[in-house]
């Protein structure tokens, strides 16, 4: 896999499409590889006339760990926000911002269309904000604002996603990961068996580093409300979000809709917190005709 400097660290990625299309960043989400996008979507988007790029966010997959560097208690961390201070983290979003631009000029891209998902879509979030010059369009994926106000995660969710796998063997790694694609996907369209512990096998034996995720969650929790920032974005947008979302409730991407001028915002019945093959090319096609509209 192609590897760059990007920001100072170690970015790892692939492209999928034609190298002299009109290239598209997509951003992956908390503690997730790269290759959470389902090779169905990349290669969908690709076929849409795309230079598609994804990467692990640094700390995960193959990219660059921060070894040794604690990140402090999410309660403490929750406690701190709440009182209006800023905590002392290893990183932040806008740090992993600059990493996925960082990336762009390693391989010479001027300007491009940036897609997140998640944690992902927040980073993308701080792109469009940062560096409107060298975004083409801003799609954020079942993404939110960081507004206190708007509903939490239902329980179930947020249990599994915290929750640590009983041990470090294959078996239960693959177990836990496809205990968590179950907890947070979608109800409209669940997922065949096989394909769910054939993914979770393969992300297991690409890569395990679980301190990675601890460090993501409080970039997630010390970036705050970005309402303000998300008022800024004059970036053609388009935020998609699954109606049936219990990870990211679908209020998420309504806000982030209403904060982000110009911003258009496509939901889906069934959908929840991932990228089912029956949404695949209907997602693709959103996608593909926001960006394409803003060439």
């Amino acid at each position: 896999m192609p590897k760059a400097q990007a920001n100072g660290i170690e970015i790892h990625y692939e492209e999928h499409g034609d190298s002299a299309a009109d290239p598209m960043l997509l951003i992956m989400g908390f503690g997730a590889q790269l290759t959470l996008w389902p090779d169905e979507l990349v290669e969908a988007l690709a076929g849409h006339g795309f230079r598609v790029i994804r990467y692990d966010n640094r700390d995960i997959g193959l990219s660059e760990k921060f070894d040794g560097v604690k990140a402090p208690g999410i309660l403490k961390m929750t406690l701190l926000t709440k009182l209006g201070f800023t905590p002392k983290v290893p990183y932040t979003l806008a740090d992993m911002a600059d990493d996925g631009v960082g990336l762009l000029d390693a391989l010479e891209i001027d300007r491009a269309h940036i897609v997140g998902a998640s944690m992902g879509g927040m980073i993308a979030q701080h792109v469009a904000a940062r560096y409107s010059q060298r975004c083409k369009s801003l799609t954020s994926i079942f993404s939110t604002t960081g507004n206190p106000k708007l509903p939490a995660a239902r329980p179930e969710a947020l249990k599994a996603l915290v929750a640590r796998p009983k041990s470090m063997e294959e078996e239960a790694l693959v177990d836990h990961g496809v205990m968590l694609a179950r907890t947070i996907g979608s109800p409209g369209y669940p997922s065949d068996e096989e394909r769910l512990r054939d993914r979770a096998r393969a992300s297991v034996q690409r890569s395990i580093y679980p301190e990675g995720p601890t460090r993501h969650l409080s970039a997630i929790v010390a970036d705050g409300d970005r309402r303000e920032m998300l008022k800024d974005i004059s970036v053609p947008t388009l935020v998609m979000h699954g109606e049936d979302d219990p990870l990211v409730p679908v209020e998420g991407g309504r806000d982030t809709a209403a904060a982000i001028p110009g911003a258009k915002l496509k939901t889906i019945p069934g959908w929840g917190h991932d990228l089912p093959l029956e949404l695949v090319d209907e997602v693709a096609e959103a996608i593909a005709s926001h960006a394409r509209a803003t060439a």
